[in-house]
C-alpha cells in the first residue's frame, strides 16, 4: 500500500521513539530503484526516509 502526503499513518521502527505513534505524512520522496520513502510529522518530531512497509495506515475514529 503506498501513501500520499497529509494520510495519517502508524509508524513500526522500534529503533525509532515514534514507534507506535500515529503521524502524517508530509512529504513521499521515490528513490533512484523506485521505491517511495517517507517524512512523517508527529506531535513531537519527524522522522524521515521512512520507507513504506514501516507504515501502516491509521484508523479513521
Amino acid at each position: 500500500m503506498s501513501f500520499e502526503k497529509d494520510d495519517e499513518v502508524v509508524l513500526h521502527d522500534k529503533h525509532s521513539e515514534h514507534d507506535g505513534e500515529v503521524g502524517t505524512v508530509t512529504q513521499v520522496m521515490e528513490t533512484m530503484f523506485g521505491d517511495a520513502t517517507y517524512t512523517v510529522s508527529f506531535e513531537e518530531g519527524q522522522e524521515t526516509g521512512v520507507p513504506e512497509g514501516s507504515l501502516e495506515s491509521a484508523d479513521e475514529e
